[in-house]
């Protein structure tokens, strides 16, 4: 369904943006007969007036709302870099909007967002529901959700910029049966769940068309400090796995240290990557394996690609959906 417009009122009222603009705005410079067409014209319609349509007629900047959790801010610096780089190019506002586990829900966020009149979203949360989308939709405010697969969603107003997380980890499980290695675990990340169920998924497909079940999915409950603190105790009495997928630097470091203090060698007793790359990985020893992602260029396309929808671009009418590739960076933890 076709979002309607400033310009598609304009057209039905047969008055200039400006003058529609006005009447939005309450302004008293506009003639009654004038102003009840243009009325008749948003309700018959089903215009709802939003500050992209006013932004556009009175030259205003634009506002874009950068949400994600407070938690993930050291994780996505990359991403955001791409993201403000491009909005000062068309001079945006930037409001950011966050969640704080105890402090904000993400009922606040919503009516946050509704209530500062924005002109569209760029979303990070995993825990983003079908529900709250609709929400914004309701409101015509274009979203761009950045970093990982969207699922299946019957909201048309939603544009995805993302890395296949699901198949970097079939392709590398399907390349490790190959060299004869099925001793695989997948190490959780409770800050990127949405991530952690792309990947087991897609472990899950390779172990399954090689006709066995993967079960090596390691998680842990919050009775433990860090992962060290729970892998320090889970080496004690199992033996790591002939390879083993971590997702951040921590957890990566945390594998490394905890296996190498129980005594295993890595990478002949355990090889060991990361899927997120940072300086980190290279200041341990040995250096980590990881995934070259173009962290920089999904910021950059995400808001790219919220400016086209802002402005009903025709290119991205049929298809808001931008996959960004990646490869494999082998360094000292893999074979």
């Amino acid at each position: 369904m076709k979002r309607i417009t400033i310009y598609d009122v304009a057209k039905e009222a047969d008055v200039s943006l400006a003058t529609v603009s006005r009447v939005i705005n309450d302004s008293n410079v506009v003639r009654e007969d004038t102003k009840q067409r243009v009325q008749e014209a948003i309700e018959k319609l089903g215009y709802k007036p939003n500050a992209i349509a006013q932004g556009l007629a009175l030259s205003k900047t634009t506002t874009v709302s950068i949400f994600m959790s407070e938690k993930l801010f050291a994780y996505n610096g990359k991403i955001l870099n791409g993201l403000m780089d491009v909005a000062k190019i068309y001079n945006y506002n930037i409001m950011f909007h966050t969640t704080s586990q105890g402090i904000s829900k993400m009922q606040d966020v919503i009516e946050s967002i509704i209530k500062s009149h924005v002109d569209g979203v760029i979303l990070f949360n995993d825990n983003f529901s079908e529900d709250e989308m609709e929400v914004l939709q309701e409101y015509q405010i274009p979203m761009v959700v950045v970093g990982s697969l969207l699922p299946e969603t019957k909201v048309n107003n939603v544009g995805n910029v993302y890395v296949d997380f699901e198949k970097m980890a079939y392709e590398m499980v399907n390349e490790l049966f190959d060299k004869g290695i099925n001793d695989i675990s997948l190490v959780e990340d409770k800050l990127n769940l949405s991530m952690m169920e792309q990947m087991r998924s897609g472990i899950e497909r390779a172990f399954h068309d090689h006709g066995t079940e993967f079960k090596k999915y390691i998680s842990y409950d919050e009775t433990y400090k860090s992962s060290y603190n729970f892998l320090t105790e889970y080496f004690k009495t199992n033996k790591p796995s002939q390879f083993v997928f971590t997702f951040r630097d921590s957890q990566a470091i945390a594998v490394l240290n905890s296996c190498q203090e129980a005594g295993y060698k890595i990478p002949d007793d355990c090889q060991l990557v990361c899927v997120l790359n940072n300086k980190y990985l290279s200041m341990t020893r040995p250096n980590i394996s990881t995934f070259n992602i173009p962290e920089y260029d999904m910021g950059a396309v995400s808001m790219r690609l919220l400016t086209k929808m802002l402005v009903d671009d025709e290119s991205v009418r049929e298809n808001k959906s931008i996959e960004l590739g990646y490869s494999f960076i082998p360094k000292g933890t893999t074979k």
